[in-house]
């Protein structure tokens, strides 16, 4: 022990320098006493000789005295702790040991030695108490002297190698343990030989001579010793195994890193990529994630292992190796990976069961199927010696497997590697099933949504024009709102923007609904505000239905908003309704942006006001901006109409080179990139048709203009180099013309429209729509629109204020000069 402290304590102990001897006799009377005795006693000689050695203790052990004095006489000796009784009252605590001897006059007496306790802090043993304790431990105990050099050892440290005690005397650790990190060991005992203070806990990984080919890990604590000066002889140090500890201690490191990092995304390859990456380098130097195809694609799984023993569909889904050389051969991530029929993957995969193997043959092929005609390689030219194969397995249904390789010859996989591997892999097995869940629910959502919206805007003359949409629910990708473009007859167009309330599938649902309604009700070429009238009774009558209102309107269209605008590309007019709607921006030729002063009728479903319609020409050049709310401010932080509108002109004003880059630039300007509610833009460029490719004339109600009405269309179609349509156009002509001087009253007008089609349109004042019938074998008449619609493309009616146009469409084998 080192310090004076130490000494003072060791001096209590059972030495006889150091122990106040008495003298009994047989009978236990004190007959030997000393000065010693009466410093700690406090009795003199003459008070204490004589008397019973138990009236010098407390009365509890006082009664153990004649046991203990007839058991010393038998057996030897007694030691143990006891309580004195000083002179002035106090007690004190005395270790107590009492043994038989012989006097000089040859009768039997018994000696005992008494030492204080108090102040000590516990039993102070001999040496060779000490010596049994140390040298039994369990632990590994060494002692070294100021240059290093086993002086002394225990036989615990045997397990770690470099031989019994009397081996080590006078070596050094360095000529013990040459595959450990000594030099470190080393400066940790010289720094406690400089300062004195103890080093406790450092742990030490390195390979010892009992484990040459693994690392082990241990525990070291080093405490100087002086001698009785204070001056340093040596360092005593303790070892522990802590191998098994640290394991564990990496193991559930390695799971948390795992927590942490797979699954951080909905992407099912990134979470295979991440299941990769933390397996290496903390459990294998390569892993490969192989998954079913059908999991990449999100489909649903048969529950339970894969069946037969077959070719698998597998793609590698993520790989990572530690070694730029291992393998040498390797399937990229993406690409497809097939394995040997009844290979150690394919059984994992029929049978859901792990396997691993130590040592692989080295001669032995690989389990990948190769490009026709090459030999496959061996594991000893793949680099790989030891193997885990682990299925990926989540509620029930199989998505992959997982490859763990090592090419390190002195550490094989064990049974513990192999449970850690299917702890990790389980882990992320669920986030991949998630991923999977995820992408089969996106790919659903995707195909409503593009069901929906449109994929192409169709192709026509009157406008050019561009989209932008951006959903305020980014993983679906699905939203309320909602843009079209509907061809009408006369080379018009109908742009119509609209949004239904909520966010997601369900308003995605209620926004399809209303775009078939559009649509259906833009076949009937109807004017704005009747079209809004007519899907206004459509959602109420649906709400109604379904018994939604306006308090619970999430899903359903009552409430949605909607502008409908019908351009016609031969006269510029514009015309444009809205319900609950923002009114269009319109960018002029020059740039300037103005707003469409246009009546905001009531919202959908809800009741109100009939709904108006506003008309306007736009000079060719000018552009629309149709566009939802969403493009606004957020209500909470918008305090006028205003403030939105310099925000949108600002947009508008800054145009781009393109229709397309202008609108997208808009919504990047005015939208966040997390949207706080669904956002369309609807931007379209208005077009004039060319004057030369529209035709009209006025015709009086007259049954003998139908043949003029013939060859005057017929004139127009040549010039217009559409020949091979003049026999099927002077029937057309001739039936709507007849039909208009036979059915209606007042002047007839006949319109021909040159376009991506040819257009021919009759107008007439009368207000009742032309009927199809079917005649019979025997009828004489009736067969008039019965052979327009055989001859024409499409065709239809249309009711204007001074009347109604009866128009029909043939399709052009020329092209539009």
């Amino acid at each position: 022990m080192g310090g004076h402290k130490e000494q003072d304590v060791a001096r209590q102990g059972f030495d006889a320098a150091d122990a106040v001897p008495l003298l009994l006799d047989p009978r236990g009377a004190v007959t030997g006493w000393t000065g010693q005795a009466e410093r700690l006693l406090g009795y003199p000689p003459s008070e204490a000789v004589g008397k019973d050695f138990a009236v010098l203790l407390a009365a509890e052990d006082a009664e153990r005295v004649p046991g203990l004095i007839g058991r010393c006489g038998a057996d030897g000796g007694w030691a143990g702790l006891m309580t004195a009784r000083h002179r002035d009252g106090r007690t004190l605590r005395v270790m107590t040991r009492i043994t038989a001897a012989t006097g000089q006059d040859g009768e039997g007496s018994l000696l005992v030695l008494l030492s204080e306790m108090n102040g000590a802090p516990g039993w102070d043993m001999s040496r060779a108490v000490l010596e049994q304790m140390v040298t039994g431990a369990s632990i590994g105990i060494a002692i070294v002297d100021t240059d290093l050099r086993f002086v002394w050892s225990n036989a615990a440290l045997e397990q770690f190698g470099g031989g019994p005690p009397a081996q080590r005397l006078g070596l050094r650790l360095s000529d013990v343990q040459p595959g450990m990190d000594f030099e470190s060991v080393e400066a940790r005992m010289r720094q406690v030989l400089e300062s004195g203070e103890r080093v406790v806990g450092y742990e030490h990984v390195g390979r010892v001579r009992s484990a040459p080919l693994r690392e082990s890990a241990h525990m070291l604590s080093f405490t100087r010793l002086d001698d009785e000066e204070g001056r340093p002889i040596g360092v005593y140090y303790t070892v522990v195994d802590v191998t098994d500890r640290r394991r564990a201690r990496q193991r559930l490191a390695l799971l948390d890193l795992a927590g942490k990092r797979i699954g951080r995304t909905l992407d099912i390859m990134s979470t295979a990529q991440e299941l990769a990456d933390v397996a290496v380098p903390g459990l294998a130097e390569f892993v490969v994630v192989d998954l079913l195809e059908t999991v990449l694609r999100g489909a649903e799984l048969p529950p339970g292992p894969i069946a037969g023993t077959g070719r698998v569909p597998l793609r590698r889904a993520g790989h990572r190796s530690l070694y730029k050389d291992l393998p040498r051969t390797v399937v990229r991530a993406g690409e497809a990976v097939a394995y040997l029929a009844d290979s150690p993957p394919i059984r994992c995969l029929s049978t859901g069961r792990s396997w691993h193997q130590e040592q692989l043959d080295p001669l032995a092929t690989g389990w990948v199927v190769g490009p026709p005609g090459e030999p496959e390689p061996t594991f000893l030219e793949l680099g790989l010696r030891s193997v885990m194969i682990v299925p990926i397995r989540a509620r029930g249904v199989t998505l992959g497997l997982t490859g763990f390789f090592r090419r390190r010859l002195d550490e094989p996989f064990s049974a513990d590697d192999l449970h850690l591997a299917e702890d990790l892999v389980s882990r992320a097995a669920v986030c991949l099933d998630n991923a999977r869940r995820y992408a089969r629910e996106r790919n659903a959502a995707l195909v409503l949504q593009s069901s929906l919206l449109p994929l192409h805007l169709p192709e026509q003359d009157a406008v050019e024009v561009s989209a932008c949409y951006r959903p305020a629910d980014e993983l679906t990708g699905l939203g309320g709102d909602w843009y079209d473009l509907i061809p009408l007859s006369g080379a018009r167009v109908a742009l119509i923007v609209g949004e239904a309330h909520g966010h997601g599938i369900d308003a995605a649902a209620a926004m399809g609904g209303l775009r078939t309604a559009v649509r259906t009700l833009a076949a009937l070429d109807l004017p704005p505000e009747e079209v809004l009238a007519h899907l206004d009774d459509l959602v109420d009558r649906s709400a109604g239905d379904e018994g939604a209102g306006p308090e619970g309107t999430y899903g359903h269209p009552v409430g949605s908003g909607c502008v409908y605008v019908v351009y016609d590309p031969v006269d510029g007019q514009c015309t444009m309704a809205a319900a609950g709607h923002p009114s269009p921006a319109v960018i002029a030729p020059d740039g300037s942006v103005t707003f469409v002063d246009l009546p905001e009728g009531p919202a959908l479903g809800v009741g109100g006001p009939p709904f108006e319609s506003v008309e306007l020409t736009l000079p060719e050049g000018s552009t629309l901006a149709l566009h939802t709310d969403g493009l606004l401010l957020p209500p909470e932080r918008n305090g006028a109409v205003d403030t939105d509108r310099i925000r949108l002109r600002q947009a508008l004003e800054t145009s781009g080179p393109t229709l397309e880059l202008s609108c997208r630039a808009v919504v990047d300007a005015l939208v966040p990139t997390r949207p706080y509610d669904d956002v369309a833009l609807l931007m379209a460029r208005t077009k004039r048709l060319d004057r030369g490719h529209v035709a009209a004339w006025d015709l009086p109600a007259d049954p003998a203009v139908v043949a003029e009405a013939r060859r005057t269309a017929t004139g127009q179609l040549s010039r217009w180099g559409l020949d091979e349509l003049a026999f099927t156009t002077e029937l057309v002509v001739s039936e709507l013309v007849t039909n208009a001087i036979r059915y209606a009253s007042g002047p007839v007008r006949l319109r021909l429209i040159h376009e991506r089609t040819l257009v021919c349109e009759v107008l007439d004042g009368g207000a009742t729509a032309p009927h199809l019938r079917h005649p019979r074998a025997t009828d004489e008449g009736g067969r008039g629109l019965l052979l327009v619609s055989q001859l024409a493309q499409r065709w239809g009616t249309r009711f204007i204020p001074d009347g109604k146009i009866i128009w029909a469409e043939q399709s052009l084998t020329a092209p539009l000069e």
